[in-house]
Protein backbone atom coordinates (compact mmCIF):
# COMPACT_ATOMS: atom_id res chain seq x y z
CA UNK A 1 0.00 0.00 0.00
CA UNK A 2 1.04 3.58 -0.55
CA UNK A 3 0.86 5.96 2.38
CA UNK A 4 -2.40 7.41 1.08
CA UNK A 5 -3.82 3.90 0.69
CA UNK A 6 -2.69 3.12 4.24
CA UNK A 7 -4.67 6.07 5.60
CA UNK A 8 -7.73 5.00 3.63
CA UNK A 9 -7.42 1.44 4.94
CA UNK A 10 -7.06 2.61 8.55
CA UNK A 11 -10.09 4.89 8.28
CA UNK A 12 -12.10 1.87 7.17
CA UNK A 13 -11.31 0.15 10.49
CA UNK A 14 -13.62 2.57 12.38
CA UNK A 15 -11.29 4.72 14.52
CA UNK A 16 -14.14 5.47 16.95
CA UNK A 17 -14.91 1.82 17.62
CA UNK A 18 -14.09 0.25 21.00
CA UNK A 19 -13.49 -3.46 21.57
CA UNK A 20 -12.12 -5.22 24.62
CA UNK A 21 -10.27 -8.51 24.58
CA UNK A 22 -6.77 -9.81 23.91
CA UNK A 23 -7.44 -12.83 21.70
CA UNK A 24 -7.30 -11.01 18.36
CA UNK A 25 -4.23 -8.90 19.11
CA UNK A 26 -2.42 -11.87 20.69
CA UNK A 27 -2.99 -14.00 17.58
CA UNK A 28 -2.02 -11.16 15.27
CA UNK A 29 1.20 -10.44 17.15
CA UNK A 30 1.98 -14.15 17.18
CA UNK A 31 1.82 -14.23 13.38
CA UNK A 32 4.19 -11.23 13.37
CA UNK A 33 6.67 -13.23 15.52
CA UNK A 34 5.78 -11.31 18.70
CA UNK A 35 7.55 -8.00 18.08
CA UNK A 36 6.37 -6.71 21.50
CA UNK A 37 8.65 -9.24 23.18
CA UNK A 38 11.79 -7.84 21.50
CA UNK A 39 12.13 -4.80 23.78
CA UNK A 40 11.37 -3.89 27.42
CA UNK A 41 8.67 -1.34 28.13
CA UNK A 42 6.96 1.02 30.54
CA UNK A 43 3.15 0.76 30.46
CA UNK A 44 0.99 3.71 31.52
CA UNK A 45 -2.74 3.63 32.34
CA UNK A 46 -5.09 6.00 34.16
CA UNK A 47 -7.95 8.43 33.63
CA UNK A 48 -5.98 11.59 32.86
CA UNK A 49 -2.31 12.48 32.41
CA UNK A 50 -1.22 9.27 30.66
CA UNK A 51 0.13 11.09 27.61
CA UNK A 52 1.98 13.71 29.64
CA UNK A 53 3.66 11.05 31.79
CA UNK A 54 4.55 9.02 28.72
CA UNK A 55 6.03 12.05 26.93
CA UNK A 56 8.17 13.06 29.92
CA UNK A 57 9.37 9.50 30.55
CA UNK A 58 10.31 8.99 26.91
CA UNK A 59 12.06 12.36 26.71
CA UNK A 60 14.23 11.56 29.73
CA UNK A 61 15.18 8.12 28.39
CA UNK A 62 15.98 9.49 24.92
CA UNK A 63 18.11 12.27 26.41
CA UNK A 64 20.00 9.64 28.38
CA UNK A 65 20.97 7.98 25.10
CA UNK A 66 18.48 5.11 25.01
CA UNK A 67 16.69 4.60 21.70
CA UNK A 68 13.13 5.06 22.91
CA UNK A 69 9.81 4.21 21.31
CA UNK A 70 6.68 6.12 22.31
CA UNK A 71 3.15 4.94 21.58
CA UNK A 72 0.24 7.23 22.52
CA UNK A 73 -3.35 7.98 21.57
CA UNK A 74 -5.31 9.64 20.22
CA UNK A 75 -3.57 11.71 17.57
CA UNK A 76 -4.50 15.37 17.23
CA UNK A 77 -3.62 16.14 13.60
CA UNK A 78 -1.65 13.28 12.06
CA UNK A 79 -2.06 9.58 12.90
CA UNK A 80 1.73 9.25 12.77
CA UNK A 81 1.88 11.21 16.04
CA UNK A 82 0.94 7.99 17.82
CA UNK A 83 4.14 6.14 16.90
CA UNK A 84 7.47 7.87 17.60
CA UNK A 85 11.10 6.91 18.09
CA UNK A 86 13.26 9.42 19.94
CA UNK A 87 10.58 12.04 19.43
CA UNK A 88 10.29 11.59 15.66
CA UNK A 89 7.03 10.44 14.13
CA UNK A 90 7.09 7.26 12.08
CA UNK A 91 7.90 8.13 8.46
CA UNK A 92 5.29 7.75 5.76
CA UNK A 93 7.18 4.98 3.97
CA UNK A 94 7.82 3.13 7.21
CA UNK A 95 4.17 3.46 8.17
CA UNK A 96 3.00 2.06 4.84
CA UNK A 97 5.50 -0.81 5.11
CA UNK A 98 4.36 -1.68 8.65
CA UNK A 99 0.72 -1.49 7.61
CA UNK A 100 1.41 -3.85 4.70
CA UNK A 101 3.11 -6.36 6.99
CA UNK A 102 0.37 -6.24 9.63
CA UNK A 103 -2.41 -6.45 7.03
CA UNK A 104 -0.80 -9.53 5.50
CA UNK A 105 -0.99 -11.27 8.89
CA UNK A 106 -4.60 -10.40 9.73
CA UNK A 107 -6.82 -13.49 9.87
CA UNK A 108 -9.78 -12.13 11.82
CA UNK A 109 -11.08 -8.58 11.86
CA UNK A 110 -8.81 -6.30 13.89
CA UNK A 111 -9.97 -3.03 15.40
CA UNK A 112 -8.34 0.28 14.52
CA UNK A 113 -6.50 0.39 17.85
CA UNK A 114 -5.38 -3.25 17.62
CA UNK A 115 -4.03 -2.68 14.11
CA UNK A 116 -2.14 0.48 15.11
CA UNK A 117 -0.77 -1.21 18.24
CA UNK A 118 0.60 -4.05 16.14
CA UNK A 119 2.12 -1.49 13.75
CA UNK A 120 3.76 0.34 16.65
CA UNK A 121 5.30 -2.83 18.07
CA UNK A 122 6.55 -3.83 14.63
CA UNK A 123 8.06 -0.39 14.00
CA UNK A 124 9.79 -0.39 17.37
CA UNK A 125 11.26 -3.83 16.64
CA UNK A 126 12.49 -2.71 13.23
CA UNK A 127 14.04 0.42 14.73
CA UNK A 128 15.75 -1.73 17.39
CA UNK A 129 14.54 0.45 20.24
CA UNK A 130 16.17 -0.08 23.62
CA UNK A 131 12.89 0.52 25.43
CA UNK A 132 9.31 1.56 24.61
CA UNK A 133 6.94 3.78 26.59
CA UNK A 134 3.36 2.73 25.94
CA UNK A 135 0.12 4.54 26.77
CA UNK A 136 -2.87 2.29 27.41
CA UNK A 137 -5.81 3.07 25.16
CA UNK A 138 -8.77 2.32 27.44
CA UNK A 139 -8.93 0.54 30.77
CA UNK A 140 -5.94 -1.74 31.12
CA UNK A 141 -6.73 -5.39 31.74
CA UNK A 142 -8.09 -6.04 28.25
CA UNK A 143 -6.32 -3.26 26.36
CA UNK A 144 -4.26 -4.25 23.31
CA UNK A 145 -1.09 -2.82 24.86
CA UNK A 146 -1.32 -5.17 27.83
CA UNK A 147 0.46 -8.06 26.14
CA UNK A 148 3.84 -6.63 27.07
CA UNK A 149 5.52 -7.52 30.36
CA UNK A 150 6.44 -4.02 31.60
CA UNK A 151 9.39 -3.11 33.75
CA UNK A 152 7.09 -0.64 35.50
CA UNK A 153 3.31 -0.25 35.35
CA UNK A 154 2.19 3.33 35.94
CA UNK A 155 -1.38 4.26 36.91
CA UNK A 156 -1.70 8.04 36.83
CA UNK A 157 -5.04 8.57 38.56
CA UNK A 158 -8.53 7.09 38.48
CA UNK A 159 -11.95 8.69 38.30
CA UNK A 160 -15.35 7.60 37.02
CA UNK A 161 -15.16 7.26 33.23
CA UNK A 162 -16.30 4.87 30.51
CA UNK A 163 -18.61 3.27 33.05
CA UNK A 164 -20.35 1.23 30.36
CA UNK A 165 -17.03 -0.57 29.74
CA UNK A 166 -15.07 -0.35 33.00
CA UNK A 167 -17.71 -0.44 35.73
CA UNK A 168 -19.72 2.10 37.69
CA UNK A 169 -17.60 2.37 40.86
CA UNK A 170 -14.06 3.53 41.53
CA UNK A 171 -13.16 0.06 42.78
CA UNK A 172 -14.32 -1.63 39.56
CA UNK A 173 -12.55 0.90 37.36
CA UNK A 174 -9.40 0.61 39.48
CA UNK A 175 -9.47 -3.17 39.10
CA UNK A 176 -9.69 -2.86 35.29
CA UNK A 177 -6.83 -0.37 35.10
CA UNK A 178 -4.78 -2.39 37.58
CA UNK A 179 -4.86 -5.22 35.06
CA UNK A 180 -1.56 -3.81 33.77
CA UNK A 181 0.12 -4.86 37.05
CA UNK A 182 1.83 -8.17 36.31
CA UNK A 183 3.01 -10.97 38.58
CA UNK A 184 6.07 -9.85 40.52
CA UNK A 185 5.94 -6.47 38.84
CA UNK A 186 6.22 -2.86 39.97
CA UNK A 187 3.32 -0.40 40.11
CA UNK A 188 3.68 3.35 40.49
CA UNK A 189 0.61 5.54 41.01
CA UNK A 190 -0.50 9.07 41.81
CA UNK A 191 -4.05 7.97 42.72
CA UNK A 192 -5.24 9.31 46.07
CA UNK A 193 -8.76 8.00 46.75
CA UNK A 194 -8.96 5.41 49.53
CA UNK A 195 -11.11 2.93 47.53
CA UNK A 196 -8.61 3.08 44.65
CA UNK A 197 -5.56 2.70 46.88
CA UNK A 198 -7.20 -0.21 48.69
CA UNK A 199 -7.86 -1.95 45.38
CA UNK A 200 -4.32 -1.39 44.12
CA UNK A 201 -2.79 -2.59 47.39
CA UNK A 202 -4.90 -5.75 47.36
CA UNK A 203 -4.05 -6.58 43.75
CA UNK A 204 -0.34 -5.96 44.31
CA UNK A 205 -0.41 -8.33 47.29
CA UNK A 206 -2.18 -10.99 45.18
CA UNK A 207 0.39 -10.67 42.40
CA UNK A 208 3.48 -10.23 44.54
CA UNK A 209 4.02 -6.80 43.03
CA UNK A 210 5.56 -3.71 44.65
CA UNK A 211 3.47 -0.53 44.95
CA UNK A 212 4.93 2.98 45.13
CA UNK A 213 2.78 6.08 45.55
CA UNK A 214 3.27 9.74 44.74
CA UNK A 215 2.58 11.51 48.02
CA UNK A 216 3.96 8.64 50.08
CA UNK A 217 7.17 6.92 48.90
CA UNK A 218 7.64 9.65 46.28
CA UNK A 219 7.22 13.35 47.10
CA UNK A 220 7.67 16.71 45.42
CA UNK A 221 7.96 20.28 46.61
CA UNK A 222 7.41 23.34 44.42
CA UNK A 223 9.66 26.37 44.92
CA UNK A 224 8.93 30.06 44.43
CA UNK A 225 11.17 30.29 41.36
CA UNK A 226 9.00 27.74 39.56
CA UNK A 227 11.40 24.83 39.95
CA UNK A 228 10.60 21.76 42.02
CA UNK A 229 12.38 19.07 43.99
CA UNK A 230 11.82 15.33 43.70
CA UNK A 231 12.33 13.08 46.71
CA UNK A 232 12.11 9.55 45.36
CA UNK A 233 12.56 6.02 46.59
CA UNK A 234 16.32 6.28 46.74
CA UNK A 235 17.15 9.58 45.06
CA UNK A 236 16.64 13.29 45.57
CA UNK A 237 16.72 15.73 42.67
CA UNK A 238 16.55 19.51 43.03
CA UNK A 239 16.16 22.44 40.65
CA UNK A 240 13.96 20.57 38.18
CA UNK A 241 11.83 22.37 35.59
CA UNK A 242 8.56 20.98 34.24
CA UNK A 243 7.88 22.40 30.76
CA UNK A 244 4.18 21.48 30.74
CA UNK A 245 1.78 24.12 32.04
CA UNK A 246 -0.31 23.60 35.18
CA UNK A 247 0.64 22.58 38.70
CA UNK A 248 -0.95 19.17 38.15
CA UNK A 249 1.92 18.41 35.78
CA UNK A 250 4.31 18.27 38.76
CA UNK A 251 2.51 15.11 39.87
CA UNK A 252 2.80 13.73 36.34
CA UNK A 253 6.49 14.65 36.31
CA UNK A 254 6.91 12.79 39.61
CA UNK A 255 5.45 9.68 37.98
CA UNK A 256 7.86 9.99 35.05
CA UNK A 257 10.81 10.53 37.38
CA UNK A 258 9.69 7.61 39.53
CA UNK A 259 9.41 5.33 36.51
CA UNK A 260 12.90 6.31 35.37
CA UNK A 261 14.27 5.72 38.86
CA UNK A 262 12.62 2.30 39.19
CA UNK A 263 13.89 0.98 35.86
CA UNK A 264 17.43 2.13 36.61
CA UNK A 265 18.29 -1.22 38.17
CA UNK A 266 16.94 -3.03 35.11
CA UNK A 267 19.66 -1.74 32.82
CA UNK A 268 18.52 1.81 32.21
CA UNK A 269 20.56 4.05 34.52
CA UNK A 270 20.08 7.75 33.80
CA UNK A 271 22.61 10.41 34.79
CA UNK A 272 21.45 13.45 36.78
CA UNK A 273 22.01 15.91 33.94
CA UNK A 274 20.02 13.73 31.52
CA UNK A 275 17.08 13.65 33.93
CA UNK A 276 16.94 17.43 34.26
CA UNK A 277 17.56 18.08 30.56
CA UNK A 278 15.19 15.35 29.37
CA UNK A 279 12.40 16.64 31.56
CA UNK A 280 12.99 20.19 30.34
CA UNK A 281 12.81 19.04 26.69
CA UNK A 282 9.51 17.18 27.08
CA UNK A 283 6.64 18.40 24.95
CA UNK A 284 3.03 17.26 24.87
CA UNK A 285 0.51 18.92 22.60
CA UNK A 286 -3.06 19.81 23.41
CA UNK A 287 -2.78 20.05 27.18
CA UNK A 288 -2.90 23.67 28.39
CA UNK A 289 -1.13 24.54 25.15
CA UNK A 290 -0.91 28.19 24.13
CA UNK A 291 -1.22 28.53 20.34
CA UNK A 292 -0.95 32.33 20.25
CA UNK A 293 -0.48 35.15 22.72
CA UNK A 294 -2.54 38.10 21.50
CA UNK A 295 -5.33 37.41 21.99
CA UNK A 296 -4.31 34.32 23.91
CA UNK A 297 -5.59 31.08 22.39
CA UNK A 298 -5.38 28.16 24.79
CA UNK A 299 -6.34 24.58 23.94
CA UNK A 300 -6.81 21.80 26.45
CA UNK A 301 -7.88 18.21 25.90
CA UNK A 302 -10.08 18.09 29.02
CA UNK A 303 -12.73 15.57 27.98
CA UNK A 304 -14.12 14.31 31.28
CA UNK A 305 -15.08 15.87 34.64
CA UNK A 306 -11.68 15.18 36.21
CA UNK A 307 -9.89 16.83 33.30
CA UNK A 308 -12.26 19.80 33.42
CA UNK A 309 -11.62 20.22 37.15
CA UNK A 310 -7.90 20.42 36.43
CA UNK A 311 -8.52 22.91 33.61
CA UNK A 312 -10.66 25.08 35.89
CA UNK A 313 -7.91 25.15 38.49
CA UNK A 314 -5.36 26.20 35.87
CA UNK A 315 -7.64 28.91 34.46
CA UNK A 316 -8.07 30.36 37.94
CA UNK A 317 -4.45 30.14 39.06
CA UNK A 318 -2.13 30.02 36.04
CA UNK A 319 -3.67 32.16 33.28
CA UNK A 320 -4.52 35.81 33.88
CA UNK A 321 -7.12 37.34 31.56
CA UNK A 322 -9.67 40.11 31.31
CA UNK A 323 -12.46 38.05 29.76
CA UNK A 324 -12.60 34.37 28.90
CA UNK A 325 -14.38 33.14 25.77
CA UNK A 326 -14.95 29.40 25.90
CA UNK A 327 -15.10 27.35 22.70
CA UNK A 328 -16.54 23.99 23.70
CA UNK A 329 -17.41 20.75 21.94
CA UNK A 330 -17.86 17.30 23.43
CA UNK A 331 -18.60 13.68 22.56
CA UNK A 332 -22.04 12.34 23.37
CA UNK A 333 -20.75 9.49 25.55
CA UNK A 334 -19.07 11.85 28.03
CA UNK A 335 -20.51 13.31 31.24
CA UNK A 336 -21.00 16.65 29.51
CA UNK A 337 -23.53 17.97 32.02
CA UNK A 338 -20.99 17.81 34.86
CA UNK A 339 -18.29 19.23 32.59
CA UNK A 340 -20.49 22.19 31.65
CA UNK A 341 -21.56 22.77 35.24
CA UNK A 342 -17.94 23.10 36.36
CA UNK A 343 -16.44 24.97 33.41
CA UNK A 344 -19.11 27.25 31.93
CA UNK A 345 -19.47 29.59 34.95
CA UNK A 346 -15.82 30.61 34.52
CA UNK A 347 -16.47 31.94 31.01
CA UNK A 348 -17.80 35.34 30.03
CA UNK A 349 -19.12 33.89 26.78
CA UNK A 350 -19.63 30.30 25.58
CA UNK A 351 -19.57 29.14 21.95
CA UNK A 352 -20.67 25.57 21.32
CA UNK A 353 -19.42 23.65 18.31
CA UNK A 354 -19.22 20.08 17.01
CA UNK A 355 -15.97 18.05 17.23
CA UNK A 356 -14.97 16.11 14.14
CA UNK A 357 -16.24 12.73 15.32
CA UNK A 358 -19.28 10.61 14.63
CA UNK A 359 -19.65 10.36 18.41
CA UNK A 360 -19.92 14.14 18.77
CA UNK A 361 -22.83 15.61 20.72
CA UNK A 362 -25.04 18.04 18.83
CA UNK A 363 -24.27 21.61 20.00
CA UNK A 364 -28.00 22.34 20.10
CA UNK A 365 -28.56 19.37 22.40
CA UNK A 366 -25.72 20.58 24.60
CA UNK A 367 -27.17 24.09 24.73
CA UNK A 368 -30.46 22.80 26.12
CA UNK A 369 -28.53 21.12 28.94
CA UNK A 370 -26.07 23.95 29.56
CA UNK A 371 -28.32 27.01 29.54
CA UNK A 372 -28.87 26.63 33.27
CA UNK A 373 -25.10 27.10 33.79
CA UNK A 374 -24.57 30.18 31.60
CA UNK A 375 -26.70 32.96 30.14
CA UNK A 376 -24.59 33.84 27.10
CA UNK A 377 -24.39 30.70 24.96
CA UNK A 378 -24.41 30.51 21.17
CA UNK A 379 -23.97 27.71 18.66
CA UNK A 380 -21.54 27.76 15.74
CA UNK A 381 -21.67 24.27 14.27
CA UNK A 382 -18.46 24.36 12.22
CA UNK A 383 -15.26 24.43 14.36
CA UNK A 384 -13.44 26.68 11.90
CA UNK A 385 -16.22 29.24 11.91
CA UNK A 386 -16.45 28.93 15.69
CA UNK A 387 -12.73 29.63 16.08
CA UNK A 388 -12.86 32.69 13.82
CA UNK A 389 -15.90 33.98 15.69
CA UNK A 390 -14.29 33.47 19.10
CA UNK A 391 -11.10 35.26 18.05
CA UNK A 392 -13.10 38.13 16.56
CA UNK A 393 -14.80 38.64 19.93
CA UNK A 394 -11.53 38.65 21.87
CA UNK A 395 -9.85 41.91 22.70
CA UNK A 396 -6.64 42.96 24.41
CA UNK A 397 -6.06 40.83 27.51
CA UNK A 398 -8.79 38.32 26.64
CA UNK A 399 -8.41 34.56 26.58
CA UNK A 400 -10.00 32.14 24.12
CA UNK A 401 -10.04 28.60 25.53
CA UNK A 402 -10.98 25.59 23.37
CA UNK A 403 -11.79 22.45 25.36
CA UNK A 404 -14.14 19.51 25.80
CA UNK A 405 -12.64 16.98 23.40
CA UNK A 406 -9.26 16.01 22.02
CA UNK A 407 -10.97 15.77 18.63
CA UNK A 408 -11.88 19.45 18.92
CA UNK A 409 -8.40 20.39 20.11
CA UNK A 410 -6.85 18.61 17.13
CA UNK A 411 -9.19 20.40 14.74
CA UNK A 412 -8.47 23.80 16.30
CA UNK A 413 -4.71 23.17 16.11
CA UNK A 414 -4.99 22.13 12.46
CA UNK A 415 -7.08 25.16 11.55
CA UNK A 416 -4.81 27.53 13.46
CA UNK A 417 -1.71 26.07 11.82
CA UNK A 418 -3.30 26.40 8.38
CA UNK A 419 -4.24 30.06 8.92
CA UNK A 420 -1.05 31.12 10.69
CA UNK A 421 1.64 29.34 8.64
Amino acid sequence: MTYRETLAYLSGLNPSGIRFGLETIRSLLGRLNDPHKRFPSVLIAGTNGKGSVAAMTASILSTAGFRTGLYTSPDLIDVRERIRVDGRMIGREAMAACADEVRSRVREEASYFEFLTAMAFLHFQRCKVDIAVLEVGLGGRLDATNLVNPLVSVITNISLEHREYLGNTLEKIAREKAGIIHEGGICLTAAQQKPVIGTLEALCRERGASLFRVGKEIRTSIHRDGTFSYLGIGRRRDGLCCPLAGKHQISNAALALGAVELIGDAGFPVEENAVAEGLKRAHWEGRLEVLQRSPMLLVDGAHNPAGVTTLCRALRNDFSHRRMILLFGVLGDKDYRTMAKRLFPLADRVILTRPNSERALSPEALRRVAESFHRDIEVVENPGDALCHALSLAGEGDLVCAAGSLYLVGEIKRLHRKVCT
